[in-house]
Order: C-alpha cells, then sequence, then structure tokens
C-alpha cells in the first residue's frame, strides 16, 4: 500500500495584512481619510512582500552575515563591511522603494505633498519587522539621527547632509549610525570617557565604542567629552561624525571587528576605534546627553514599534499553524488548552499594536508643538520600549511551540525571530534601565498627570461598551497611584518593573475600549473585539486570581471573555479564509 504524506503547513505567501484585518480597521480609525487613501496601497504592498519576497530575503541575510575586510589584497587598508545581496536587496526595499527613512522628514514619498504623520512609517516597519528585523535598527538611526540633527544642528551641518540622509536613491543615501555604548559605560553614560579635543580649530575625537550598530554607516552621532569640561552627564557633548571627509578621505576611525551575535546576523555591529576622528559639534556644548536622549527615545519608539510587529508576526504564524494542523482528530485551534494559549498571545501582541498606534499619535501632536502631548509621548515611550520588548520574547516563544519540531529547525523562522527578539530588552536600555526611566518621567516631569488627563478623554469618548471602559478606567487610576507611589519614594525603587507594567496594561486596556468605540461609528465586523481584549487585559493581567481555582465552568470570570475573543476576535476567521 502507497504511503500517503501530508505535508506541514506552510504560511509562505500569506499577505500578513490580509492575515490581520483589525490592522486595517485601526488604520482607518488613527489616518486622516486623505492620508488613509494615498498610502493603503502602499500598506497592502508591504503586507504582500513580508510574507513572500522578503521573507525569503530575510532567512538567507540571516545566514550569511556581514563580513569585515581590513585589508585589500595588495596589503593596502581597505576596511569594508561587505553585506549579502539579500540584505541589500532589504535595504533597496526598506530605504528606497518604500522611502522608510525619509518619509517623516520630506514630502514626496508616495507623492505625497507633505510629510507623511508618524504612524505610516510605523504601519509599514510593524509590517516590514514581520520579516526581517536586522535591518530595521539602521533604518530607524537614520530616521532619527536626521530626527536630531534637524531639531538641533545648525544650518549649515543640515545643507550639507539633509539630501543624502532622506534619499530614496541607494547611490546617494547616507545611513545613520549612534555610537554610545562604551567597554565600562554601558547603562551609566555618565562614565562615557571618549574625549573631543579642538586641534587646529576642529574637534577630534578619541576613543572607543564597544558596540556600534551599522559601524560603516555615512554619518553616526556620538557622545564624547570636551577635554576639560568635567565628569558625568552634564559635561556631555553630541557630535555628528563622518565616516569620509568632505573630500572625500576616510576619517580617522576604525571598525576593529564585527560581533558575533545571537541574533540581528543579517545586519553589521562592531567596535569602533576613534584616533583622531573629525567630528562636528551638534547643538549648543554640554547639552549632548540631552539632546542624544531625543534620538534614544525615537529609537526606543521604534524598538516598541519592532517588537509589536514581531509578536503579531508570532500569532499570525501560531494561527495558521492551529487552523491547519490536527491532532488527536481535531485541528489544534479546537482544543481548548490550545485556544487559550493563542488568545493569551493575542491578547498581548494587540495591546502591543493599541500602544504603538497611541505612541505614533502623541508623536504626531508633540511634534506639532502640543506641550500636553510632549507630556504623553514622554512617558508613553519608555511604557513602550519596557512592556512589548519583553512581551515579545514569550508571544515568540509560544508561537514556535505551537509549530512544535519544525519551529526549532533554522529553515523556518521561528528560530530566527526569538533570537532577534531578545534584543529589544537590551538596545537603548535594559528593562531595568527604561522601567526607571518611566519612573524619572513621573517624578521629574510629570508626565503621569498629563497621561492621566488624556485618559480621561479617552474614557469618556469610550461609549461603546461602557461596562469595559469603566473597568479599564477604575484599574488605570489603581495602577497610576502605584506608580506614582513608587516614582516618588526611592525605596520602592525595586517595584518600578511592575508598577510601570500595570500602567502599560491599564493604558492599554483603556485606549483599546476607545478604538472598540471608534470601530462601532463605523459599524466594522470587529467591534466589540477590542473591549473583549480589554476585559481579558483587565482580568489577566490587573486582578487578584486564585492561581489553583482554574478557568472552567465560571462564566463571570475572564476565561469567557478569552473564549469569545477566540471565537470572532480579530484575525482568526480572515487567517482561515486566507
Amino acid at each position: 500500500m502507497a504511503s500517503i504524506h501530508r505535508n506541514i503547513p506552510d504560511s509562505a505567501g500569506l499577505n500578513v495584512l490580509r492575515a490581520d484585518p483589525a490592522m486595517a480597521a485601526l488604520l482607518e480609525v488613527y489616518l486622516d481619510p486623505a492620508v488613509h487613501a494615498r498610502v493603503m496601497p502602499q500598506v497592502d504592498r508591504m503586507g504582500a512582500l513580508a510574507g513572500g519576497a522578503l521573507e525569503e530575503l530575510a532567512l538567507t541575510a540571516d545566514k550569511n552575515p556581514p563580513t569585515l575586510q581590513i585589508r585589500a589584497r595588495n596589503g593596502a587598508n581597505l576596511e569594508r563591511i561587505e553585506k549579502h545581496p539579500a540584505y541589500v536587496e532589504l535595504e533597496r526595499v526598506a530605504y528606497g522603494e518604500f522611502g522608510l527613512a525619509a518619509m517623516s522628514h520630506r514630502a514626496g514619498v508616495f507623492g505625497a505633498e507633505e510629510k507623511l504623520p508618524p504612524l505610516v512609517k510605523y504601519a509599514l516597519v510593524y509590517l516590514f519587522v514581520q520579516a526581517e528585523f536586522g535591518l530595521c535598527c539602521p533604518l530607524s538611526m537614520t530616521d532619527s539621527l536626521t530626527r536630531t540633527l534637524v531639531k538641533f544642528g545648525d544650518r549649515e551641518l543640515i545643507d550639507r547632509y539633509f539630501d543624502q540622509l532622506t534619499s530614496q536613491d541607494m547611490d546617494q543615501l547616507f545611513q545613520g549610525a549612534m555610537f554610545m555604548t562604551e567597554q565600562m559605560a554601558g547603562s551609566d553614560v555618565g562614565a562615557i570617557d571618549t574625549i573631543a579635543r579642538q586641534e587646529d580649530g576642529a574637534w577630534k575625537l578619541y576613543g572607543d565604542k564597544w558596540f556600534c550598530s551599522n559601524p560603516d554607516a555615512a554619518l553616526a552621532m556620538v557622545l564624547a567629552r570636551p577635554e576639560g569640561a568635567g565628569d558625568g552627564t552634564k559635561a556631555l557633548s553630541l557630535f555628528l561624525l563622518p565616516r569620509h571627509l568632505p573630500d572625500g578621505t576616510k576619517n580617522a576611525y576604525r571598525i576593529l571587528r564585527l560581533k558575533e551575535k545571537m541574533g540581528t546576523k543579517s545586519m553589521a555591529s562592531g567596535e569602533i576605534a576613534l584616533e583622531g576622528a573629525t567630528a562636528y559639534m551638534v547643538g549648543d556644548p554640554g547639552q549632548g546627553f540631552k539632546q542624544m536622549t531625543d534620538m534614544i527615545n525615537n529609537s526606543r519608539l521604534a524598538n516598541g514599534v519592532r517588537s509589536a510587529g514581531m509578536m503579531r508576526r508570532s500569532v499570525n504564524e501560531a494561527l495558521f499553524i492551529a487552523r491547519n494542523r490536527t491532532a488527536f482528530g481535531k485541528r489544534l485551534i479546537d482544543l481548548p488548552l490550545m485556544r487559550r494559549q493563542l488568545l493569551k498571545m493575542l491578547t498581548t501582541a494587540e495591546q502591543g499594536r493599541s500602544m504603538v498606534f497611541q505612541t505614533a499619535r502623541a508623536l504626531e501632536a508633540s511634534d506639532k508643538g502640543d506641550a500636553r502631548m510632549a507630556k504623553v509621548l514622554r512617558i508613553m515611550t519608555p511604557l513602550l520600549k519596557f512592556r512589548t520588548c519583553r512581551d515579545a520574547r514569550k508571544v515568540a516563544g509560544d508561537a514556535m511551540e505551537v509549530r512544535g519540531g519544525c519551529g526549532y529547525i533554522e529553515e523556518w523562522s521561528d528560530a530566527r525571530v526569538l533570537r532577534d527578539s531578545h534584543l529589544g530588552s537590551i538596545w537603548e536600555g535594559t528593562s531595568n534601565i527604561v522601567a526607571l526611566d518611566v519612573s524619572r518621567a513621573v517624578k521629574r516631569e510629570d508626565a503621569l498627570t498629563h497621561l492621566t488627563a488624556y485618559l480621561d478623554e479617552l474614557s469618556a469618548q469610550s461609549d461603546g461598551d461602557a461596562a469595559a471602559a469603566a473597568r479599564a478606567r477604575d484599574a488605570y487610576l489603581r495602577a497610576a497611584e502605584f506608580l506614582d507611589a513608587v516614582a516618588h519614594d526611592r525605596e520602592r525603587e525595586a517595584d518600578a518593573r511592575q508598577a510601570a507594567s500595570a500602567v502599560y496594561n491599564a493604558t492599554s486596556a483603556v485606549v483599546m475600549c476607545w478604538e472598540d468605540a471608534r470601530l462601532r461609528e463605523r459599524s466594522n465586523a470587529y467591534a466589540g473585539d477590542r473591549a473583549r481584549l480589554s476585559d481579558a487585559v483587565v482580568a489577566h493581567k490587573l486582578s487578584v486570581r486564585d492561581p489553583m481555582r482554574g478557568t472552567a465552568g465560571d462564566e463571570g470570570e475572564a476565561s469567557s471573555i478569552l473564549e469569545r475573543a477566540l471565537a470572532d476576535g480579530p484575525g482568526v476567521d480572515a487567517i482561515a479564509a486566507e
């Protein structure tokens, strides 16, 4: 008798936007109608690429990491990073075809007559990262460097480099980087000992930078201590470091080696020796840490976006497998324990997306001069970075389990996504550092007061499921009281992460109720889902539960909410249709 071979379900070629219809529904809520009409074809195109061509390129680039050539074959200094053609093609799509590093800074991308709002960029990155994570670091740093240069640099510097930083022509493009970390000064930025000296009317940098991603970038922002300026962060200044000087000669710094990393293998990270490298001071002397913080915060927001996108990719994969694989005579999605696992993953991923969209909304308002929303942005950025980056590790690991043994095999992307997901909690500040920054925003800048006022407004507009909105608001008020107490009591520093998590979870619950009301106004098919997801967050992440009681037989508990969300929730039926 001939054997029957059943292939393992493979989602290759799946349009990741169409597999996630809640994404399109929410973009209609958050984007201006004219902008929405202009960009949605591009968003859909990115969804198709991320599930197909970009995924194939990313797998290839991950298996063929960059290499550093120190010398040419004739012994001449070369110091060139060789990138695999698959990575170069990923760069072309991100920088060139979609203008992801340009659209926040100039008009013209997708034919727009003005700069596009931040959410357009973050929505596209949210989809792009579902295929490729490594390139998103250089992409973010180029975007953030341009923002910081325009905000603090003098006109001559801006005019010299702006067009190349925002070019979609790959032959003209200047990529950006940020060289801050030193071997003895990781998160303790005040311990940086790179020295800046005035020599012949120019600033020269001396020192070593220990972890430099995109080390061959055309431009990098560098923190250094002007000679004689003193100690601590208040003595640091910010410098723009070109790879090549205006006359074409290579600047006086060397790439010593490339790092062999756990993840983001497609993208080069290295060590830099500054040996009298010419640099240009950006902004006022002694303001470097403050100015670099603007770049770091923008990069932290991007970290949160990437982590949220990776969570959604993991959920997409898990739902696809659960719909299309059988065990014990049933589809996996029909097994109660699997359903519960999927809903926990879905709820956490949806929190991340709602927080991304709201933080992008705050960024847009802040950049337009709204002082209150600048404070909201100040606290939401570290909240987003802290929690989504930690959540992504768990969701990616759970998705690998759903696929089973194949998820552990490098032919699939589960292992790559899991490896990459760990980086978010390290880049631009570890979890402890970022949680403490949340407390700092509360204590020093009164940001929690402004966040509370903003969420009160959202709650007042959440007239869809009034009961769910009230539960979310009550949970937020309790979480805010907790964080406020922790932030103002140095002896409670050990509670900083718990307090930040509580406010993140409660904020996401309030936001999802507001989104639910907006979807109801549009009679959207997914109206009701986000209120149920909000209830799931309140019940499972913000309420006291007896771990010995279990979940069965209690219709009033969150288990029933999770079951309804699984049956009717975002993306499930649409993925089945795909």
